[in-house]
């Protein structure tokens, strides 16, 4: 039973990553009886005392009473915990969501399934054990699908389908784990599309993906038209983290949500051409009328020192010319009665423009610094 004193007690991997501490902060405001555990890595546990991480949340000093750090990982043998704790977190946590992953096209394969599939695996184990649980919630991603075109269905999995990198691809083989113990472990899991940063602030763990079209367009000379990369009539679906952060806990605490895929995708996405105006427009740019050959724009990411931004960006290419749509009637079902709604794209492009902005601004102001540093250790200067 939960402990004493608290209605429900969770468990959230994935610990420092902005989709983890935005998940944090949505269940302790919104569950004001609720107890968070969160796996920590070792080094932010060992540099200060355990409860110095929740200085990180976005929370008042008594909501962080109710979150409790524990030193871990995910893809450690009992989520790297001691005994006594993994017996104590089984006894009492209810809901799990697993956050921990890596889905950047620019990491090795070895880390990927490690990341991946490891973890899922270890989450799994302890959810066997969890005897109070009501569900998994496992965060995967759209993504599974590959380059598959068409309509996607939440049901769909492993269709044969190519991978643009390691990390779609072993989340696939991660989803494949859960979905094989879901007659026995209550298990969700949501699948969003392309994630950007908070709504309200446009924040983001790292620039990538759809940043990168927006660096592309705040990076060029106001005077210069910015040609499309390829044709641009096929839906680009986006959704911002705040969006997926409420759907996803809403689904953990549906009753009819285990057993089921849930994919969180913009209803009305817009065509890559038209997200591709309107951040021209956040950016005080224009958009040109013609457009560059899909296959001349991956050449042209080949460039040296692009990957400085953003990985894997021919990947994101390839996902502008993909024309593939996701079915949402699982979410519908459960997200309807709730009022969640993804908010339209045009609500929130002006915070992505600005937060790419900062960026430069602040890589600007890094590379000044190590300049003057430099210049001021020449002895002959």
């Amino acid at each position: 039973m939960p402990r004493s004193g608290y209605d429900t007690v969770l468990l959230v991997t994935g610990y420092p990553s902005l989709h983890a501490r935005r998940m944090i902060e949505h269940i302790v405001t919104s569950e004001p009886r609720a107890l968070v555990y969160v796996l920590a890595p070792a080094a932010l546990t060992e540099a200060s005392p355990i409860e110095a991480p929740a200085s990180a949340l976005a929370l008042s000093a008594a909501q962080r009473e109710r979150v409790v750090f524990l030193e871990g990982s995910p893809h450690a043998m009992d989520l790297g915990l001691s005994g006594a704790e993994f017996r104590q977190l089984t006894r009492e946590v209810e809901r799990i969501h697993h956050l921990a992953h890596v889905g950047s096209g620019g990491v090795d394969r070895r880390t990927a399934q490690t990341m991946n599939v490891v973890s899922a695996g270890e989450i799994l184990e302890f959810a066997r054990s969890a005897s109070q649980l009501s569900c998994l919630v496992f965060h995967s991603t759209a993504h599974v699908s590959g380059d598959r075109t068409g309509v996607v269905y939440e049901d769909d999995l492993d269709r044969g389908q190519a991978f643009r990198s390691d990390a779609d691809e072993t989340r696939m083989r991660a989803e494949v784990l859960l979905r094989r113990a879901m007659r026995s472990v209550p298990i969700a899991v949501v699948r969003p599309t392309t994630i950007v940063g908070d709504a309200d602030t446009g924040e983001s763990d790292r620039l990538e993906g759809i940043y990168l079209l927006v660096l592309l367009v705040v990076a060029t000379p106001a005077e210069i038209a910015i040609p499309f990369p390829g044709r641009g009539d096929t839906p680009l679906n986006i959704v911002p983290l705040e969006y997926v952060i409420r759907a996803a806990h809403a689904i953990g605490r549906h009753p009819s949500a285990a057993g089921r895929t849930f994919h969180l995708a913009d209803p009305h996405p817009l065509s890559a051409r038209s997200v591709f105006e309107l951040v021209t427009h956040a950016g005080g740019r224009r958009a040109a009328t013609g457009r560059i050959p899909s296959n001349l724009a991956k050449a042209l990411l080949r460039t040296p020192g692009i990957d400085r931004f953003a990985r894997s960006p021919r990947a994101f290419v390839e996902q502008l010319t993909s024309d593939v749509r996701y079915d949402t009637r699982n979410t519908d079902l459960v997200l309807g009665s709730a009022g969640i709604t993804c908010p339209p794209f045009e609500s929130y492009v002006d915070d992505l423009v600005n937060v790419v902005r900062e960026h430069m601004k602040a890589r600007q102001r890094r590379r000044e610094t190590i300049d003057d540093e430099v210049e001021s250790d020449d002895p002959l200067s």
